[in-house]
């Protein structure tokens, strides 16, 4: 998938098992669409983890599934979208940071500049 954007923002985190198909179905109808009505976002993707064989030095090796597991990868025009106002707003929309955020842990974030595509 060729990025059309200037950054990514990557927003990685797992989530407690139990609470696991609520997390994908407030990521999915609510956080997702709110964030994607903030000017300057472009595009979100998800992603989840997963182990994997893969060839390396001549051996094939196993290997475990990345952590944290989920991950949105955020399309954005500039670093200064993650700190507008509308951005605020939206991760603090919805469900998301009363009955989600709470039972997820382990969580990461990266801004990465696109320097080819």
């Amino acid at each position: 998938m060729p990025l059309t954007s200037k950054y990514v923002f990557f927003a990685s985190m797992d989530v407690d098992p139990a609470h696991e198909d609520l997390f994908n179905e407030v990521y999915d109808s609510e956080h997702v669409p709110k964030l994607l009505a903030v000017p300057g976002v472009l595009a979100v993707s998800r992603i989840k983890g997963e182990p994997f064989d893969v060839s390396i030095g001549g051996e094939t090796r196993r290997m475990p599934a990345p952590t944290p597991v989920y991950t949105a990868i955020y399309e954005i025009e500039s670093p200064e979208v993650l700190t507008g106002a509308a951005w605020s707003e939206a991760v603090e929309a919805g469900r998301w940071p009363t009955h989600v955020r709470p039972h997820t842990r382990n969580r990461a974030h990266g801004l990465y500049r696109v320097i080819s595509t």
